[in-house]
């Protein structure tokens, strides 16, 4: 009888200690899967992957109909947070490839857009939010290829975006945000 007994201590023992890695693994798994297989925010535009890890101390990007989507930037990243003058986008695009979504606005975006936009920037790591010259929609979402132009901070899709992509689209995700350029007014 007491053999028996310590042979199912043993066994109990051997299950408490396996079956919970055997949960965690499986849910590991799962999420994987889930991130590699769950669609585009409808309206996206994908590109083909930018190379990472191009600087360029002498690059100046222009300003033009959208932000840029990743490829060489400058050796120092933007950082994070809320601005009310334009950032350049060789400093966004290497906050871009440690995982950032940076959102534009046309400069003309109603003041309570503006505010709108703010109130979602404010307090989340990994964001930029700055105007854009000459940016032919109202609001564009970019990270490290992929883009989404909306015409109202009202859009359902801008949190859809900002939680599936942030910090998850850099090829360099998870590197800092901060101790960069530009002091963010938020």
């Amino acid at each position: 009888m007491r053999r028996e007994q310590v042979v199912r201590e043993k066994r109990m023992r051997t299950l408490r200690i396996w079956v919970p890695i055997g949960v965690v693994a499986l849910a590991m798994v799962g999420l994987l899967i889930y991130r590699a297989t769950r669609p585009e925010v409808e309206g996206v535009v994908v590109v083909e992957s930018a190379v990472a890890n191009q600087h360029d101390d002498q690059l100046q990007i222009p300003f033009g109909d959208t932000p840029p989507m990743g490829g060489p930037h400058a050796p120092v990243w933007q950082n994070c947070g809320i601005y009310v003058t334009p950032v350049e986008g060789q400093y966004a695009i290497h906050s871009m490839e440690h995982g950032a979504v940076w959102i534009t606005y046309n400069p003309d975006l109603p003041a309570e857009e503006v505010v709108a936009l703010e109130d979602m920037a404010r307090g989340e790591g990994y964001t930029l939010l700055s105007p854009y010259p000459n940016q032919v929609s109202p609001i564009v979402l970019t990270v490290w290829d992929r883009q989404l132009a909306v015409d109202s901070a009202e859009d359902a899709r801008i949190n859809e975006f900002i939680d599936r992509y942030k910090q998850v689209q850099g090829p360099e995700s998870g590197s800092a945000c901060s101790g960069g350029i530009g002091t963010p007014v938020g």
